[in-house]
């Protein structure tokens, strides 16, 4: 397994433009086809490779796991359907005024921590779309806990001012070890900088030598590479 250096749209905040699981990554049409390709390559996933609303912040505005995927009620439906046509769970679109749940949302295939500001017909609806359990919870003391941390069914990594309370919660829900870090030479909003999955991890390329080690503790992926 390995950890690669990586933009898109000439950007190290990767995390806000594309979503990767265990089964899939989403990278937006903006990005060429061939620099998608190898993303799914690094990963070991299938590619969907669409805008979501016709916006290029896939990571921002969906959230997955090898269960379910979430969507905000903007989706159009070419782009419902490049999703359908590739990923085999389920796809619940969110009829709400909430539209970023890749910032709301941090799950991996065991469970979910949510923003506290979210509803309990929400909550019910991420439990089923996931088919996790979902619990509220904070990182740092922040709320949109999807954007400050990076969760796959080996590891997690969040912003490094994370609570002892809020570790115990976060390890009991997700089921896995977690560790604090940052990325982009200092970033604590990882979930910005940073996707991953039991095989691989891709952080902006602006991670710095330090960082990348504590990805790989944290996310189980050890071998670095560069592209």
């Amino acid at each position: 397994m390995a950890i690669y250096l990586s933009t898109i749209v000439g950007s190290v905040s990767i995390g806000v433009y594309s979503l990767a699981t265990d089964k899939i990554v989403i990278v937006p049409r903006i990005v060429p086809l061939k620099k998608a390709e190898r993303l799914r390559e690094w990963l070991k996933v299938k590619l969907i490779h669409t805008t979501i609303g016709g916006s290029i912040l896939v990571g921002a505005l969906a959230c997955a796991n090898s269960n379910g995927i979430l969507l905000p009620h903007f989706i159009k439906e070419e782009e419902l359907n490049a999703i359908k046509s590739t990923f085999e769970g389920n796809i619940t679109i969110m009829e709400t005024k909430k539209t970023a749940y890749g910032n709301l949302v941090l799950t991996n295939d065991h469970g979910a921590i949510v923003d506290p500001r979210l509803k309990t017909p929400e909550i019910q609806k991420i439990s089923e779309t996931l088919c996790v359990e979902v619990v509220t919870g904070e990182i740092a003391g922040l709320p949109y806990v999807g954007s400050l941390g990076v969760a796959t069914n080996k590891g997690v990594l969040v912003h490094p001012l994370l609570k002892d309370s809020e570790r115990k919660l976060l390890e009991e829900v997700l089921k896995v070890p977690v560790e604090v870090g940052t990325i982009n030479c200092g970033i604590p909003y990882v979930g910005t900088g940073l996707i991953g999955n039991s095989y691989a991890a891709v952080a902006g390329a602006m991670t710095t030598g330090p960082e990348m080690f504590i990805i790989g503790n944290a996310l189980d992926v050890v071998k670095e590479e560069t592209a």
